[in-house]
């Protein structure tokens, strides 16, 4: 069993509402723990978890959070900038899973949020289980 950790940005409750049940629902369903971390944005995730990692206390993270397009160039920062974050600290050989929808509007949203149709949240949670054993696979 490994203790997983979510770090969550909240900014559409009911969308990540949903998305953290379908990557809690994947983790538990694999037999791991899990804990719930709340940051401002997306732009904070990939440096809470690189807190977290430091700490010794998770074996994986799963980054989640939605960024829907709106009048200004922010979507593009956003989305690009905690993507290379997440992305870095996986390079470094964090196993996150990353379960931040970038989309054009709620509809697209709802759709990638919804455990009964995309899962995102669920394949974020899998993909983070996929790294791990990868992680154990090559330190072994």
């Amino acid at each position: 069993m490994a203790n997983f950790l979510i770090v969550e940005a909240r900014f559409y409750d009911h969308l990540n509402d949903m998305l953290v049940a379908g990557a809690t629902a994947a983790l538990e369903a694999a037999g791991h723990s899990v804990e719930v971390l709340t940051v401002p944005g997306a732009l904070e995730i990939p440096g809470a978890i690189s807190m977290a990692a430091d700490s010794g206390r998770y074996d994986g993270f799963v980054a989640i959070g939605v960024v829907i397009r709106g009048e200004t160039y922010h979507f593009e920062i956003v989305a690009g900038e905690s993507a290379r974050g997440i992305m870095a600290l996986t390079m470094d050989g964090i196993a996150i899973g990353n379960g931040i929808i970038t989309v054009e509007n709620e509809e697209q949203a709802l759709a990638r949020a919804d455990a009964n149709r995309k899962d995102k949240g669920g394949e974020a949670a899998k993909a983070a289980i996929a790294l791990l054993e990868l992680q154990g696979r090559f330190a072994g």
